[in-house]
């Protein structure tokens, strides 16, 4: 079983491909550039590195969110087109959970957390279980604030992980026995550890179907609806991909 993952869900970007569940080789860039005109490359120097074709990959793994808009349409137009062009599986992967897996050997909360602009973030809950990375509290938008009531009452550790530099101040104010992580960037090389939870799209009408995971609207969906406040019928006027 060949596979490739590759996450461009904020500015780093992370391409891997395993064998059998192996690892096989990682490539990785974290630089303000258009991961439009990075990612097809990588996949194609990995795959000949590998000395592979594309017409050997059986699967593909994708970072669905959240995350940048553009990143993510990236990513799963990417990942959809390799899908149907070649005929083989299709699996999304939450793009904190791959965050989370950065941080090991702790029975902590892990809190990966993104940027989502206007003082806003992406955050979420995750513990190590037995050997296994489970859910305590799924993908949200929210502001520091709505972060603080979640944790607040927990009496567990807390260990931020991701963007939480540009939060800094406020959460070691607001959490000043919580520690941070050191490693903060997304590893293609987390993926495959992450599908054992996810769905394996195989059918492709399902595969048309997958679609990034925003955690919130659009912009253009926002301004459709500020424009339209009589409109509360949930159409989606806005295409995801």
């Amino acid at each position: 079983m060949k596979t490739i993952a590759f996450d461009t869900s904020n500015q780093p970007l992370s391409v891997a491909l395993f064998e059998n569940n192996h690892l096989i080789d990682q490539r990785e860039t974290n630089v303000r550039r258009n991961h439009s005109t990075q990612l097809l490359p990588f996949i194609d120097e990995l795959i000949k590195q590998a000395n592979w074709t594309p017409q050997d990959l059986d699967s593909v793994i994708v970072s669905q969110g959240p995350g940048s808009y553009t990143g993510l349409r990236i990513a799963v137009t990417t990942a959809k087109t390799l899908a149907f062009t070649l005929g083989i599986s299709l699996t999304g992967v939450s793009s904190l959970a791959l965050l989370a897996m950065n941080v090991t050997d702790t029975d902590a909360i892990i809190v990966p957390i993104m940027d989502a602009r206007n003082q806003n973030i992406y955050a979420a809950q995750y513990q190590w279980k037995s050997g296994h990375l489970v859910v305590r509290q799924s993908d949200q938008h929210m502001n520091i604030d709505k972060l603080h009531l979640a944790l607040d009452t927990l009496s567990q550790p807390i260990i931020f992980v991701g963007e939480w530099q540009r939060f800094e101040e406020q959460l070691r104010e607001l959490f000043p026995t919580a520690n941070f992580a050191q490693d903060n960037l997304p590893h293609a090389a987390n993926m495959m550890n992450l599908t054992a939870d996810s769905t394996r799209l195989t059918d492709m009408n399902d595969i048309h179907q997958f679609v990034p995971n925003y955690h919130r609207l659009s912009q253009a969906e926002a301004d459709w609806a500020k424009a339209h406040p009589e409109d509360q019928g949930g159409h989606a006027y806005v295409e995801k991909v």
